[in-house]
Order: C-alpha cells, then sequence, then structure tokens
C-alpha cells in the first residue's frame, strides 16, 4: 500500500509499503484524509524517537465490525485493558499501549490504518470530512475541561496562535469565561475575531500576573515562561506543547507561587465531535493547504512553514 514513512529523521513517500501484521481484534480503516499537526513534525525532529508510517488525526471507512462501511475517526491510544491503569479509566495512560503514529503503531498517512474497536467513533452525516479530521486536536483541547473547571469569572489566557491554540479558544471560549489568546502573528489571531474572542499580540500583551489559568500552546519552549508571567499565585498552568529539543524551566516561581501546573494530551472524541457538529468549534478556515498522499514530503514542507495553519493529505478521493 502507500504510505509515508519516517526514518532517521527522513520523510519517503513508499508505494508498495508493507505493513506489519495487525495485532488481532483490529478494524482496518481505509483512510479518507488525514492531518498533519505540530506533534507530526516534532516526530520528525526526533521527538519519541518514533519511526515508522506517521499520522494521527484521520478519517476513513470502517471495513470490518460495528462501523462497516461508514466514515469514522479513531481514538490513537490503543490500550491493554488489563493493566492498572486500564483498570482505574484511565486509558489514555495505559503502561502497555501504543499510540497511532507516535508509538509502535503505524500511523495513517496510508491507505490504511489498523484501530481497536472502541477506538471508533462514527462521523455524523452532515459533517465533512474535512472537518472531521480536526476532531483528535478539537479532543485535546476538550481535555483541558476534564482537568480544570472553569466558571464564566476566571481570566483565562491562551499563549500560541496556531491550530491548537485556536481550537484550546474556541472550546474554553464555550465556558464563558473572559479569555484572550496572545500570539506574535496579527493574520493567525484574526481568525478568532470572527467569533468574538479576544486577542492580542504578544509584543503588547502586559503580563500582570492576574491570570486564574494560563494554557501553553505555543509550541516553544519559551511559553512557560510566558504563562508564570501571566498567571496569578495559586493560578494554574496548563501544558499543550510538547518539543522534541532538551530546554530548562524555572521552577522557583511554582514553588513561590505556589502554581499549579498540569500536562495535558489528548482528550474525549465524543464532546469534539459534538462541538464540531454543532458549529460550536469551526474549522473550514484553518485549512491552509490539501495534498494527495504522493505529495506528502511537499506537504510537510509546507505545514512547517510560517503562513501555514492546517496541511491536510487526501489518501482516498471521496471526501
Amino acid at each position: 500500500m502507500r504510505a509515508l514513512y519516517l526514518s532517521g529523521g527522513q520523510l519517503e513517500y513508499r508505494a508498495d509499503y508493507q505493513p506489519l501484521r495487525p495485532t488481532a481484534g483490529l478494524i482496518e480503516v481505509r483512510v479518507l484524509q488525514a492531518g498533519i499537526c505540530e506533534t507530526d513534525l516534532q516526530l520528525k525532529q526526533g521527538y519519541m524517537g518514533f519511526e515508522g508510517v506517521l499520522g494521527h488525526e484521520f478519517v476513513g471507512i470502517a471495513t470490518t465490525g460495528n462501523f462497516s462501511g461508514q466514515r469514522v475517526v479513531g481514538e490513537i491510544n490503543c490500550a491493554c485493558g488489563v493493566c492498572d491503569f486500564c483498570n482505574r479509566q484511565l486509558p489514555r495512560h495505559c503502561s502497555q499501549r501504543t499510540v497511532i503514529g507516535i508509538l509502535n503503531h503505524d500511523g495513517a498517512f496510508a491507505d490504511s490504518v489498523w484501530v481497536p474497536q472502541q477506538n471508533l467513533h462514527v462521523v455524523p452525516e452532515h459533517v465533512t470530512t474535512q472537518q472531521a479530521v480536526f476532531t483528535e486536536p478539537v479532543a485535546a483541547a476538550c481535555r483541558i475541561l476534564e482537568q480544570v473547571d472553569i466558571a464564566g469569572s476566571d481570566r483565562v489566557v491562551i499563549f500560541g496562535d496556531g491550530r491548537l491554540g485556536n481550537l484550546c479558544a474556541q472550546v474554553l471560549n464555550s465556558t464563558r469565561c473572559q479569555l484572550t489568546v496572545v500570539g506574535k502573528h496579527q493574520w493567525k489571531l484574526d481568525h478568532l475575531l470572527p467569533l468574538g474572542i479576544n486577542t492580542v499580540l504578544l509584543s503588547d500583551f502586559k503580563a500582570d500576573h492576574s491570570a486564574d489559568l494560563v494554557v501553553d500552546c505555543t509550541g516553544s519552549a519559551s511559553g512557560f515562561s510566558a504563562a508564570l508571567q501571566a498567571v496569578k499565585p495559586c493560578g494554574t498552568i496548563i501544558l499543550k506543547t510538547t518539543v522534541a529539543a532538551e530546554h530548562s524551566l524555572p521552577l522557583a516561581p511554582v514553588v513561590i507561587d505556589e502554581v499549579r501546573v498540569l500536562g495535558s494530551r489528548c482528550g474525549p472524541f465524543a464532546p469534539a465531535l459534538q462541538m464540531i457538529a454543532d458549529g460550536r468549534v469551526q474549522v473550514d478556515s484553518l485549512i491552509s493547504a490539501q495534498y494527495p498522499l504522493e505529495e506528502a514530503v511537499s506537504a510537510f514542507a509546507h505545514a512547517e512553514r510560517p503562513d501555514a495553519l492546517k496541511v491536510l493529505l487526501n489518501v482516498a478521493s471521496q471526501h
């Protein structure tokens, strides 16, 4: 089958890739469309030491199982179901898990990807395939709502005006909190203005230790330092950034101001799909370009450009 393969930091399109024999019980999903995200770019830079087929944001057609013949999206953590974390209803942290396109599991930048039945969710008919591709990153944004309670009176600051920052802003805006998105690029911030979300350029932002909650979506090692300048004593910082390079963190202010720091990764697909379906999260304007799978290497180069938001791979013709 066709696939985009990563090895030693190099991407290679393979027309005759031979996938590993899938584990028993996995459903073959024929990929329609897939999205390139910041994690994919970091994997290319050496994050997680991954080698194999990339891609974890996807929509496809299930070939067997309960949803055979239907469009589906798939949660990316494939849990064992029997370890301590699974027994505690924490399958995203399963000690034996594989992660689609990230950890010991070939991903969706290919004609097919193999996914556990329980990970699949049917895409509502009125949701387009290119909208459904965003389910995984919208779910990651929804994870914040699982981790913290946000009141309408809370002052919330999001650092980062890229793909994930935008989606986190849309999801958190549903709480009616006092939200501000801080970014370096006015054209990216402008995507949020029609949604009534307050934005400010980083160069104009006055950090005054007054935010109840700060979310770092910068994709940069500098994001945590900026968050510490904005959060109030006894406030909370949510870290969404993963970077391949090693970096040091200023931890003394965390102790002095008793700041709560939470890592935040994957989230729930059901509410994410619902938010897309009912229009609370709007994604079409975030699509910068679409490429056929055969041009996936060029698509990655486009995704790495500073003027890009979301770049999609068209794997099959029906979307």
